[in-house]
């Protein structure tokens, strides 16, 4: 795999930065490329913007024309992959003829490749050391955790640098040589970004009520609309040279924001689930629940975070009417009469978690996933979600349309939105 960047050199101006990856393994779809997310947020945490991401197959005549495009857009180019031993490693050489140079051996990555394979007590191949012959045009990166080295070209006030693939590989040349070169290299600007996560509302109804809002927003700070299913994310972002300044800013507007969207806004910087992780903590509530459609998915989502088991004392995934009966007392009467995608069933299932765990609430979600609607009277994306506490239990219904992943995690996040509505009613001072 084989990854491109071009960074921009004009100290006026953010770095313009273009990553190309190069790998018919992605392209397939035999892996996910990540190394491409993860450059992209370290460029932009020293003031480097990334204004293209694009992925090509691993040939010498796509990896050529790609340099070629890239470098009519942006002013550095970052390459990742294809530096390996075997033929189908063909970065280091195309790069070579690209820049019309010749490789020659670097003795300090053939004795570091030496001593890499000392460590382990293994022979290393002639391949191996192949390894080391390098374009004579290019600097030498030192990769601490690998035989291929990495390579920083400069051409035509461009900069381009090539790294190994694979990830731990690229992210520690990354972070020891190449960041700080391009840092020392070049003037810099600030990028800042702040991000708004909001629930309750879909992205065209947020929009509608921050319109006024947004229309005064100043030049220097862009909004971008991040929405997913049951939540959405206003990112602000500015650039500028004077980071209290661009900071300042972005402060003041969401501090108007708040007027317009403000019980929507959970956190200014968490998701919810951080949010009610928080507090769940801070005022020694507890927590257990009973999912059935969700199959475990709110389970899973709390219990990603640490210090979790200082308040969730357990779930039970009941997705047979079985499980149900057996596990939270569900009577089967009520599931003959209603069905197990009903509000009656939905209410006994929270109940029956809340005494089984002896928690301060209980969560409890049922409903039609899809794609089928399992013998039941209501439609594919109906899903009832209840909450017991100690005293009471109260019940909702939703429709969450289709596809299945759809109907999954608006179930969650809206699981979520619940529980942080009872924690508000009954906790005044929860901020």
């Amino acid at each position: 795999m084989l990854k491109v960047v071009y960074i921009c050199i004009d100290k006026k101006n953010s770095l313009k930065a273009e990553i190309i990856t190069i790998g018919d393994e992605i392209l397939i779809g035999q892996i996910t490329d990540t190394n491409s997310k993860w450059m992209a947020e370290q460029l932009n945490l020293i003031g480097i913007t990334v204004h293209q991401i694009t992925s090509i197959q691993d040939s010498r005549h796509h990896i050529i024309e790609a340099l070629n495009q890239a470098q009519e857009r942006a002013d550095c180019i970052f390459i990742t992959g294809g530096l390996g031993p075997t033929k189908d490693d063909i970065t280091k050489m195309t790069l070579s003829d690209y820049f019309e140079d010749i490789l020659v051996m670097n003795e300090e990555v053939k004795n570091h490749i030496i001593s890499l394979f000392a460590k382990i007590n293994y022979a290393y191949t002639t391949s191996d050391l192949q390894q080391a012959m390098l374009p004579q045009k290019a600097i030498a990166l030192k990769n601490k955790l690998g035989t291929a080295a990495g390579m920083w070209f400069s051409n035509n006030n461009k900069v381009i640098v090539s790294m190994p693939g694979v990830p731990n590989e690229m992210k520690g040349l990354m972070r020891q040589e190449v960041l700080p070169k391009l840092q020392q290299q070049f003037n810099l600007p600030y990028i800042i970004h702040k991000t708004i996560n909001t629930y309750g509302l879909g992205e065209s109804r947020v929009a509608e009520r921050i319109e006024p809002w947004e229309n005064q927003l100043p030049q220097s700070i862009r909004l971008a609309y991040l929405p997913s299913y049951g939540k959405l994310r206003l990112r602000l972002s500015a650039t500028g040279w004077d980071k209290l300044a661009l900071q300042e800013a972005i402060d003041q507007e969401v501090f108007k924001l708040h007027r317009y969207i403000g019980e929507l806004i959970v956190d200014e910087d968490r998701s919810i689930d951080e949010w009610i992780h928080q507090q769940m903590i801070e005022k020694q509530l507890t927590l257990s629940l009973a999912e059935s459609c969700t199959g475990g998915a709110l389970s899973s989502l709390i219990t990603k975070l640490a210090g979790a088991s200082s308040y969730f004392l357990g779930s039970v995934v009941s997705y047979s009417a079985k499980a149900k009966i057996k596990q939270l007392k569900v009577e089967p009467s009520t599931i003959e009469k209603y069905s197990v995608v009903s509000a009656e069933v939905a209410k006994e299932m929270a109940v029956g978690c809340q005494v089984l765990f002896n928690s301060d609430y209980a969560i409890a979600i049922t409903g039609n996933a899809g794609p089928t609607t399992d013998k039941t009277d209501e439609r594919v994306g109906v899903v009832y979600i209840a909450i017991a506490n100690r005293n009471n239990v109260e019940v909702e219904v939703f429709n969450f349309g289709q596809p299945r992943d759809r109907v999954i995690e608006k179930s969650v996040i809206k699981a979520l939105e619940i529980l942080k509505l009872e924690i508000l009613k009954n906790n005044k001072n929860c901020l």
